[in-house]
């Protein structure tokens, strides 16, 4: 059975740091249900054979109205991410969806841990404020890494949350150095947080490189592998 694809319009664009962009879009044919922590795919008229497949997850849960808010970093080069640079409010975009198995488990029956790496934070910001929308009191952790500062899209938002609500904790950390920097500093949060301690539930978003380690230290530390929910975007 062939995919569902329909136009999308651009509502509207607004820059989140130097290199992080999100889009808001209206589906024109019928809204999409989703589940937060899932993608859309959008068909871009760009590359060698068009349309190009371009995989970008949610990162607001559903509306009355249907929008979807859609954040994504510029890749260097990058030809999903370079179109999408050059659409503006009125514009039309063809998406299908929604994909994923990422989502939130039904029972939060242990704390809720949360990696991200820098862009790997949209499905999980909509995690949250699914969650807290429904005033669910979970024991939330989330650790987001990002490769400069200024690239901590949402930071102002998260902190907010984290005052608002003792069983939320936000650590933000800066690896300028690279990928493995990321790994390094993540592991040294999560040694103290995990080792002899109660199991967490781990949830995992980032590159290949970045998340894979993290799931053979979970593995390692004596969680089955299926505990360890993770999601990579390259």
């Amino acid at each position: 059975m062939a995919e569902f694809t329909q136009p999308a319009t651009v509502l509207s664009v607004t820059d989140l740091t130097p290199h992080v962009r999100q889009l808001v879009l209206l589906p024109q044919t019928q809204k999409i249900p989703f589940q937060p922590g899932q993608w859309v795919s959008l068909k871009l008229p760009v590359g060698p054979k068009p349309p190009l497949n371009r995989a970008y997850s949610l990162a607001a849960p559903s509306t009355a109205s249907g929008e979807l808010t859609l954040v994504f970093d510029r890749v260097m080069r990058g030809l999903g991410s370079g179109y999408l640079y050059t659409l503006n409010p009125g514009d039309e975009v063809m998406l299908s969806g929604p994909y994923g198995n990422f989502t939130i488990p039904q029972q939060l029956d242990r704390d809720l841990l949360l990696v991200a790496r820098y862009t790997g934070l949209v499905p999980i910001r909509c995690m949250l404020k699914h969650l807290y929308a429904q005033r669910q009191m979970a024991t939330i952790l989330l650790i987001a890494v990002a490769p400069a500062e200024e690239e901590l899209f949402f930071h102002q938002e998260l902190l907010t949350l984290a005052v608002t609500h003792p069983g939320f904790r936000y650590l933000p950390l800066v690896a300028a150095g690279g990928e493995q920097q990321g790994i390094d500093l993540t592991l040294s949060m999560l040694r103290p947080l995990i080792e002899g301690m109660p199991k967490v539930i781990p949830m995992l978003c980032g590159t290949k490189g970045f998340a894979r380690p993290l799931r053979t230290y979970f593995v390692e530390a004596g969680y089955d592998r299926k505990e360890v929910k993770t999601e990579t975007y390259d």
